[in-house]
């Protein structure tokens, strides 16, 4: 068992790719992840940490990690990896904010991880991973789907704002500049009912899928359809420009949503754990 750590995101890529497609709607963050580091590089101030542990010259797992984010683990098909990368990222004298891996993985790493730095552990998020291929027949409501626009800026920023509060148990600072981006690329959508009732975006795009997050609806609008409506259209407006599938993650913690993206076709594929670490007590 070998670990190996990557400079270059492209050969990492070229290394890891056939791996995580054989699970792309789990590993649909490290696949767009991989993509970002290589596209626009200019973005990550610092290196990333990007390791593969293999056996006999085949991929058993795959690390990812950002300055500032999670660590981001894979499917793992040998748990001895676990305590390979952890200790490798320990070798590092770096203390992690967390992880994000499927629920075994993600529970064996905080243990190995607790065991080698004393870093204490709490489970902030039970999510599923959700994949969809056909979007089914929902009952109709009022309005219509279309991408939003910089005039649609004075309500999408208290809308993310919400949102990470709401979903996410985060105070979002950087409203504003997050909204703009998703404008500049073009990859936010409303749904309006002669006034803009709901959005979802479009966030990440893969080799056969695309992932769409940040559904909100206010509360003022809600229980009227408006939500199931845009997921709904903006899915089939994504298998309509080729994508084989769509994929979304859900907060197992909300039963709502995770039947409403089920009515409209997502099918679950895999759960995932999100765990935080809290400061060094030892």
């Amino acid at each position: 068992m070998k670990i190996n750590r990557f400079e270059d995101a492209s050969q990492f890529y070229d290394q890891v790719k056939d791996y995580l497609l054989n699970h792309e709607a789990l590993h649909n963050v490290q696949l767009a992840l991989c993509n970002n580091l290589i596209q626009n590089p200019e973005r990550f101030d610092e290196k990333p940490y990007l390791a593969t542990v293999e056996v006999d010259g085949d991929v058993i797992a795959v690390a990812m990690k950002t300055p500032g984010r999670k660590l981001l683990l894979s499917k793992i098909e040998d748990f001895g990896s676990i305590e390979v990368i952890a200790q490798d990222i320990h070798l590092t004298q770096e203390l992690l904010s967390g992880v994000n891996a499927p629920v075994t993985e993600a529970k064996a790493f905080v243990e190995a991880w607790h065991s080698l730095t004393g870093q204490s552990y709490h489970l902030k998020m039970a999510l599923r991973a959700f994949q969809l291929e056909q979007v089914q027949p929902i009952p109709k409501t009022t309005g219509e789907l279309r991408l939003a626009t910089q005039s649609d800026r004075q309500f999408l920023i208290p809308w993310y704002e919400a949102f990470a509060l709401e979903a996410l148990g985060n105070v979002e600072s950087e409203a504003e500049r997050k909204v703009e981006r998703l404008l500049e690329r073009g990859i936010a959508y409303i749904w309006e009912d002669k006034i803009p009732v709901s959005m979802a975006c479009h966030v990440r795009v893969m080799p056969n899928g695309a992932a769409v997050s940040l559904v909100y609806t206010p509360p003022e609008h809600r229980r009227k359809g408006y939500a199931s409506a845009c997921v709904a259209a903006l899915s089939q407006t994504l298998l309509n420009q080729g994508h084989r599938y769509c994929f979304l993650f859900t907060d197992l913690a909300n039963p709502t949503s995770n039947r409403v993206y089920q009515a409209i076709g997502y099918q679950p594929v895999g759960d995932l754990s999100e765990y935080s670490f809290t400061e060094n007590t030892s």
